[in-house]
């Protein structure tokens, strides 16, 4: 006779899980649900896709939104790829290292995040600016001053900056609860540091990896307040969705370029997340 749970324990189950589905619903689905909303509707309030059809109406609307999505990619990539490349040898290095040095990274790298995102961003302003930090420095060593702000390169640092934190605390994480006996073992048959760290260390952290890199992708490419005050104008795609939200007050159209942003953006981390199930299953093989 099969054995029927008890319903308290269902019960609680369902206390326990009713605020994380209330903010689900308050915070996540309903504001979804309102930007489709506005997307598939006109201004009179009518299903229509006219939104989208004038998004690719003209060679020149369709040239704009190619140069600012490309932009936007581009510029998330590399700021992705840089933080990937800072981070993942001080993660590595913060795991095995020993706890009181753990305390004093982890408190170096968290003290930036408790600070306003818009003053932190806004500082590197007058570090970068003709008459900034950088260019005092080089003309007090007789060196010719750089254009350093309103720039891509200020973009991507500012992004840097701002989002490297989330790289390393993901994959820090995976490294410090790995299983350290398959790291011996590997040693004691004979391997390298290099094929250790490549054939073990790479593959275990892909689920850390991972993570990092969809927390700084994300809000990089949805940037908008970063390139405003580093590159000196709007050219990315939360620029032109902030535009249009909070300049043009044409809802129909943000949320349609939301939409959009949002579809590329899963179908990134749909690709990213198959090359890492690929990388597992080749490792557990």
């Amino acid at each position: 006779m099969a054995h029927t749970p008890p319903r308290k324990h269902s019960n609680a189950g369902v206390a326990l899980n009713a605020p994380y589905l209330l903010w689900s619903l308050l915070f996540i689905l309903a504001p979804l649900a309102l930007v489709a909303l506005y997307a598939f509707t006109d201004a009179a309030g009518h299903f229509s896709l006219s939104v989208f059809r004038g998004l690719f109406a003209t060679q020149e609307s369709r040239r704009m939104l190619s140069r600012v999505f490309s932009d936007s990619m581009r510029y998330a990539l590399y700021a992705t790829a840089i933080c990937l490349v800072l981070a993942f040898p001080l993660a590595h290095f913060m795991a095995h290292t020993k706890a009181s040095t753990q305390r004093m990274l982890m408190m170096l790298i968290m003290v930036p995040m408790w600070m306003n995102f818009l003053i932190c961003t806004y500082s590197w302003r007058t570090i970068l600016e003709t008459h900034g930090l950088v260019n005092t420095l080089l003309e007090a060593l007789r060196l010719p001053s750089l254009k350093l702000l309103n720039t891509p390169g200020a973009v991507i640092l500012g992004m840097v900056y701002n989002y490297l934190p989330f790289m390393i605390l993901p994959i820090y994480t995976v490294m410090a609860r790995m299983d350290t006996s398959l790291v011996e073992a590997a040693q004691d048959l004979g391997a390298s540091k290099l094929n250790v760290l490549r054939k073990i260390t790479v593959p275990l952290s892909l689920p850390g990896v991972v993570s990092g890199v969809t927390m700084v992708f994300v809000p990089s490419v949805s940037t908008f307040y970063i390139s405003q005050k580093l590159g000196g104008k709007g050219s990315l795609i939360g620029d032109l969705i902030e535009l249009q939200f909070l300049g043009a007050y044409n809802y129909n159209l943000g949320a349609a370029l939301s939409l959009i942003l949002m579809a590329i953006i899963l179908i990134c981390m749909m690709v990213l997340k198959r090359f890492s199930d690929r990388e597992e299953g080749a490792f557990i093989a």
